[in-house]
């Protein structure tokens, strides 16, 4: 299994006074940094001069002592964790997007995908606009500042340009003097805001967050709501509430999301446990022992062992100390990498027959490494359950998802894909039941699951070269237009 690639994450903070907000900005990235592993990022307002650091790597590599105490005190700051699903992950693509521009300075955060970005960036370059990145947050930056230039406001400017944006973003967004949060019309990615005890106001991705600088959760941005926060209080712009249906990305209960996570207002361990018992009812199995893939089969796998009566059991123990970004040193090494990230708890299968919990299947490489594992610390039998549905389908909304060509599930059968992986039997769970994971039957309406069924929400984007510059330029390229 080629595992997913995480969402970005987003963090603001408004202060009623100064304090030492990039400190309390490097807590909430921590807490969000299992959305993003590539760059971090956090930009501080002191009175409307802007001061910022960024650079590739793992919050803690990015930001030291110095790193922080360089940044000073603040009344408004923004972070973010960035994995690159749109734009290389070289460190020039981190965020926040800080931008200087007549009507003052405005640093950007962006979680999401546009699927109109190609054409938005053609334009752009054709009006004689210059790019400093490959990255979809720096045409949304564009566009807002020139609304800016012809507005009275730059809540006014973000309200225009989304009328211009088409797809997922989920927005943080500083001026000199406000503090604004901007979730698009269909939801498709998590945004929420809590307030802390001093009165300061705080926007996340993800709950984890806010409780990580200790502020209580209020409610999630409802899908096309504008917040604005500044010195006269907190306001809410809906001029695009309720243009689209919501479709927020189920995935996002599945995978991404933290367990500990309130997301729309359900419990993301809730979700996950339910996951699990639809597992157990969809797909049961004569077994001995469930055990999870750590982390996120971990609830799935409590859920199943619930609703069967199966015991529960700790049979894999992950390496929390190797992270995401670890490179190993040939192809042979990278094949080892599940041993060396993952290691059996052989009192706990051996001679069982096992029912293994993962959150998806991809590839198909990764799981059938694991369930190797598993055989060889002495598992009976080996029943693979999948607390997702099979990817069929592209994501055009930021989740990393393979080609169909590498798509095992676009190429065999279940019982193919069972063989493929080693396992005495697979199952998945059904695309009817991933969409009730939140809030039971009722709640499918709200959520977008196109990477299962197909269904997208919006129109797929026709053109989807936005990383040309990523590319090594073609010969006939060069000799066409001369250079």
């Amino acid at each position: 299994m080629k595992k997913i690639g995480e969402e970005c994450g987003v963090f603001g903070m408004w202060s009623p006074k100064k304090q030492n907000l990039p400190m309390l900005a490097y807590y909430g990235l921590f807490a969000l940094q299992h959305r993003g592993q590539e760059a971090a990022g956090i930009a501080v307002n002191e009175d409307g001069v802007f001061r910022y650091h960024k650079d590739g790597g793992l919050v803690h590599e990015v930001f030291h002592a110095e790193d922080l105490e360089a940044l000073g005190e603040g009344q408004i700051v923004v972070g973010h964790v960035r994995y690159s699903t749109s734009g290389d992950s070289n460190r020039g693509n981190a965020q926040p997007v800080v931008v200087r521009h007549i009507k003052g300075s405005m640093a950007l955060c962006h979680n999401g995908n546009l699927v109109n970005s190609y054409e938005l960036r053609s334009k752009l370059e054709n009006d004689g606009c210059i790019f400093h990145t490959t990255t979809d947050t720096e045409v949304i930056s564009y566009l807002i500042t020139r609304e800016r230039i012809h507005c009275s406001s730059i809540e006014e400017a973000v309200n225009r340009t989304i009328d211009k944006i088409h797809g997922a973003f989920s927005l943080v967004l500083m001026s000199p003097t406000k503090l604004i949060a901007v979730r698009d019309p269909h939801g498709f990615r998590p945004l929420c805001y809590g307030k802390t005890k001093d009165g300061s106001i705080v926007f996340a991705s993800e709950s984890c967050a806010l409780d990580a600088v200790g502020a209580e959760l209020v409610r999630d941005l409802k899908p096309g709501e504008i917040m604005v926060c500044d010195q006269n209080g907190l306001r809410s712009i809906e001029d695009h509430v309720g243009e689209v249906k919501p479709s927020m990305c189920i995935f996002e209960y599945i995978y991404f999301a933290r367990p500990d996570s309130i997301v729309d207002g359900a419990s993301v361990h809730e979700a996950r446990v339910r996951a699990g018992a639809f597992l157990a009812l969809e797909h049961p199995v004569q077994a001995d022992v469930v055990i999870g893939v750590p982390d996120s089969g971990l609830d799935a796998a409590l859920g199943y062992a619930k609703q069967s009566g199966i015991p529960y059991g700790i049979g894999l123990l992950k390496n929390k100390y190797i992270g995401r970004t670890f490179i190993a040193p040939g192809q042979a090494a990278r094949e080892d990498l599940v041993k060396i990230k993952l290691n059996p708890i052989a009192e706990t299968v051996r001679g069982k027959r096992v029912v293994l919990i993962d959150d998806s299947i991809v590839r198909g490489t990764t799981s059938a490494r694991i369930v190797r594992l598993i055989r060889e610390a002495g598992a009976k039998e080996v029943h693979f359950r999948v607390s997702a549905p099979p990817f069929l389908n592209p994501c055009y909304y930021g989740t990393d998802i393979d080609s169909r060509e590498n798509l095992i599930a676009c190429q065999h059968t279940i019982e193919e894909i069972a063989q493929i992986v080693g396992a005495d039997t697979l199952g998945y769970l059904s695309v009817e039941n991933a969409l009730k994971l939140a809030g039971g039957i009722g709640s499918e309406s709200s959520f977008c699951a196109a990477c299962f069924d197909g269904k997208y929400p919006t129109e797929v984007p026709s053109e989807t070269a936005k990383d040309r510059f990523e590319s090594k330029i073609p010969a006939e390229w060069m000799e066409k237009h001369k250079i």
